[in-house]
C-alpha cells in the first residue's frame, strides 16, 4: 500500500488510520484452528481435488446462488456501501489476499455472514449484521469471512450447503439418506472448527480483541451493548461447560450437532484463549506460517497436532461427560498395568519381570 510504511525488516507493516500491522505471504496455516488445519493440509495433498469438487460445479447452486446475488442483493463498491467495499480491501490487505472477493449485502434482518463458491469465493453479509455491529466489529466480521476465502473454505462450504439439501431430499431412502447424513454430520463438525479459525483471521484483521468479543456478543443478544458485559458473557461459555450432569453433556452434543456453527459463548471463549496464546503473539510479532511452504506441510504432523488438540480438550474439560471419558481411561490404563504385572504407575527399580526384587 503506498501509504503505509515500513514496520521492520521484513516483517509487518502498519497500517494507515489505526495502529494496525499487515501479514505479508501469511498462510491460513498460521491461524487455522488444529482439527480445521489437519483436514484441510490433506485435502491440498489430494492431487486433483480441487479440480474434482469443481467439475461438480454443473450440479450445484452455485450459479443459482451469484445470478441470484446480482439481481436481487447489493454489491459492494466505490459507489455501493463503501465503508464496506474499504474494510473488504483493507481485509484482504492485512492477510494478503491476492485477489479481492465480489461481496454483496442482501436484505435479511437476521445478522449473518457467509463465503461460498468453487470457481471463486463470494462473500454476502446480511442488513441484520450491517445494522447490528459499529466499525471495528464489522472489520473483524469482514476479516472472518476474507479468512475463510484465504483457507478455501468456500468451496467446502458450498459442498456442505448441497449435501445438507441432498440429505434432506433423499431423507426416505433408508441407507441413501443415513449415507448422506454420516457425511453431513462429520461436515458439520469440521465446518464448525472452521468457522473458530476464521474467528482467528477476524482478530488478525481487526487487532481488536474488544470489539472481536463485542461481535460475537451482539450476535448472541442484539444491539444493547449497555445491557452486556464482555466478561459476564464469557462466563456464561465457563459454566456451560462445567455445568449440569452426564443428561447435559448428552444434551449439550444433540443440540450442536445440527449447527455449522459453535455456540457464540463458546467462540467468544475461544478466540479469547488464542488472543493471549503465544501464536497469536508470535504472528503479530511477524513470525508466521508462509504461503510458499503449503506445499511441504506434513500430513501427518497436522493430524499430529489435531489429535493432541482433542487430547488435551478432554484433559482440561470440566464437563461432566468428558470426566467419565478420562476416568474410564484411566481405569483402563490401571486395569492394563494389573493384567501384564504393573501397578498403575512406574515401580522402582528392579521390578521388572524376572528380575528379584531386594
Amino acid at each position: 500500500m503506498s501509504d503505509s510504511q515500513e514496520y521492520v525488516a521484513g516483517g509487518p507493516e502498519r497500517l494507515p488510520g489505526r495502529d494496525r500491522r499487515r501479514f505479508p505471504g501469511i498462510s491460513s496455516r498460521a491461524y487455522e484452528h488444529p482439527a480445521d488445519r489437519s483436514a484441510l493440509v490433506a485435502l491440498r495433498r489430494l492431487s486433483g481435488f480441487d479440480t474434482v469438487f469443481k467439475a461438480l460445479s454443473g450440479l450445484l447452486p452455485e450459479r443459482s446462488l451469484r445470478l441470484l446475488f446480482l439481481s436481487d442483493s447489493v454489491r459492494v463498491g466505490e459507489l455501493q456501501f463503501p465503508h464496506l467495499h474499504a474494510m473488504l480491501l483493507d481485509a484482504c490487505a492485512v492477510l494478503d489476499l491476492p485477489k479481492v472477493p465480489p461481496m454483496f449485502v442482501t436484505q435479511d434482518p437476521r445478522p449473518n455472514a457467509m463465503c461460498v463458491g468453487l470457481d471463486e469465493p463470494v462473500i454476502v453479509v446480511t442488513t441484520g449484521l450491517v445494522e447490528l455491529l459499529d466499525e471495528e466489529e464489522m472489520r473483524a466480521a469482514v476479516g472472518h469471512e476474507v479468512g475463510h476465502a484465504l483457507s478455501g473454505h468456500a468451496v467446502y462450504r458450498t459442498i456442505l450447503l448441497f449435501l445438507t439439501e441432498m440429505a434432506v431430499k433423499v431423507a426416505w431412502i433408508p441407507l441413501g439418506g443415513m449415507a448422506v447424513t454420516a457425511i453431513v454430520t462429520a461436515l458439520r463438525e469440521w465446518f464448525r472448527k472452521s468457522e473458530l479459525s476464521a474467528d482467528r483471521a477476524g482478530l488478525l484483521v481487526g487487532q481488536d480483541p474488544r470489539a472481536s468479543m463485542r461481535g460475537l456478543m451482539k450476535v448472541a443478544g442484539g444491539n444493547h451493548l449497555h445491557e452486556m458485559n464482555v466478561d459476564a458473557f464469557l462466563a456464561q461459555a465457563e459454566e456451560y461447560e462445567r455445568g449440569g450432569d452426564l443428561r447435559d453433556s448428552v444434551l449439550k452434543i444433540m443440540n450442536v450437532l445440527p449447527r455449522s456453527h459453535p455456540f457464540t459463548t463458546v467462540r467468544a471463549a475461544e478466540l479469547k484463549k488464542w488472543s493471549e496464546s503465544r501464536d497469536y503473539q508470535r504472528i503479530m510479532d511477524g513470525h508466521y506460517a508462509r504461503r510458499e511452504d503449503d506445499k511441504d506441510a506434513s500430513v501427518t504432523d497436522s493430524f499430529r497436532e489435531s489429535a493432541n488438540h482433542y487430547a488435551e480438550s478432554v484433559r482440561a474439560s470440566r464437563d461432566p461427560l468428558m470426566g467419565l471419558v478420562r476416568d474410564i481411561a484411566g481405569g483402563a490404563s490401571d486395569l492394563g498395568g494389573k493384567l501384564f504385572g504393573r501397578g498403575p504407575g512406574p515401580g522402582p527399580k528392579g521390578d521388572a519381570p524376572g528380575n528379584d526384587a531386594p
